[in-house]
């Protein structure tokens, strides 16, 4: 109902009748405000959303991470060897082949990563960031398409913002799945569309807002407690994997905000992406190292400690190559045998492993008299977020690539770390 100043209210009616032969039918009702008790329902609902969709989040990470985990070893393998041939030189069809298997191996290596984002929480590089400037950014990235699909963008930022704590590159993520999105939505739809985004900063929740909205067909009322979920999509077979708005969620929710969406029955959507505005306020980012030339350290000795074997011959030819002295131990109980017998300079070093594991094989090393100065330790490994190895590595310090990597990556990093 509406008040006589036109607010609207919820009412509680309870009502009776009574009639006989000679009276007309009576009615008797009370009617009750119970906006205070709507209110609180309301919001008991949408916190029993957020716990049902972490509890899904839960459910599923252990098993997913697990399965990324293990699909990353070979993956990190085909990356490192399809690498490798494409480096030398090779006849055309060849050459093409090779490029083929490159560019594919990093198509799944970015959907690993899509899944871990979600499934754990992964490491990320924040700071003290302008969200508007984020924003801009993304839209620029999309304007060539806006412009060739009849998209009109509008966008309505707030000035004078707080900066928040975050990591730019994984908001630019989650606003790009956004906006992609609603284009595909409204594309499909009628061809055309309008796309609005507007940032505000709600001082009462101490958090900057974003909204993306759309004028597609809307979110009907059965997908939208389902929009968020692993692998749930309602677009064509072959165009959707349903992790962009799950990676969407688990990154807002990593960050301490909150993502939901509204629909109404005319069509329509706006997704909203709250992030608090509290939070470190002097974060600082340690410069990046001048990576050395090969040359500052080719002939330096390094122990390659590795128990897939086909990974650890691609590296091994890799740093070969680059002129290092390379010697392969297939776990960690061999290298320690060969660490005993000779001296190394640098160790690259699984951390998964059977029999003796890169963190029993560190903490040997540290704990050993015997062995003045201990070299230092590049770890490899294919998650490590959420579980004891991410604190390990905290504790210990030691530089870490995440699989599959780049061979690239990797020696770059045996320059730093032999500098």
């Amino acid at each position: 109902m509406r008040r006589v100043d036109g607010a609207p209210f919820w009412v509680e009616v309870t009502a009776r009748t009574s009639a006989s032969p000679n009276v007309a039918l009576r009615i008797e009702a009370i009617l009750r405000d119970v906006s205070e008790r709507k209110r609180i329902d309301d919001q008991s609902r949408d916190l029993y959303q957020q716990l049902l969709q972490a509890e899904k989040m839960a459910a599923l990470g252990q098993t997913i991470s697990g399965v990324a985990h293990e699909l990353n070893n070979p993956l990190a393998t085909i990356l490192s060897w399809a690498e490798r041939l494409a480096e030398r030189p090779l006849d055309e069809t060849s050459k093409k082949g090779a490029e083929v298997i490159l560019g594919e191996a990093e198509r799944a290596a970015r959907i690993v990563r899509n899944l871990l984002t979600f499934a754990r929480k992964r490491q990320s590089t924040r700071a003290m960031i302008d969200v508007n400037q984020v924003i801009r950014e993304t839209l620029a990235l999309r304007a060539y398409e806006h412009r060739v699909s009849n998209i009109t963008v509008i966008d309505a930022l707030a000035n004078g913002l707080p900066p928040v704590f975050a990591d730019p590159h994984q908001i630019q993520q989650v606003l790009l799945n956004l906006i992609i999105n609603a284009e595909q939505a409204m594309l499909s739809a009628k061809g055309h569309g309008s796309l609005v985004v507007r940032s505000w900063h709600d001082v009462d929740h101490e958090t900057v807002v974003i909204e993306v909205n759309d004028d597609g067909p809307g979110v009907p009322g059965d997908v939208q407690s389902r929009i968020f979920d692993p692998f749930f999509t309602t677009k064509d077979v072959g165009k959707g994997t349903g992790l962009g708005l799950t990676v969407a969620y688990a990154i807002v929710q990593e960050h301490g905000g909150r993502i939901q969406v509204e629909s109404l029955p005319e069509g329509g959507a706006s997704f909203y992406v709250e992030l608090p505005v509290s939070g470190v306020q002097n974060a600082q980012k340690k410069p990046m190292p001048v990576a050395p030339p090969m040359e500052a350290v080719r002939g330096a000795r390094v122990l390659v400690v590795e128990d897939e074997q086909a990974l650890a011959a691609a590296v091994s030819e890799a740093l070969g190559d680059a002129g290092l002295q390379v010697t392969h131990a297939a776990d960690g109980q061999e290298a320690l045998s060969h660490l005993e017998a000779s001296r190394f300079e640098l160790v690259i070093c699984d951390l998964k492993m059977p029999r003796v594991d890169g963190m029993t094989l560190y903490r040997s090393l540290k704990s050993s008299g015997s062995m003045t100065p201990v070299p230092p330790v590049i770890f490899v490994t294919g998650d490590v977020a959420g579980t004891d190895a991410e604190r390990f590595l905290e504790e210990s310090g030691c530089r870490w690539l995440a699989k599959p990597f780049r061979l690239a990556d990797l020696l770059r990093a045996v320059r730093e770390t032999l500098a």
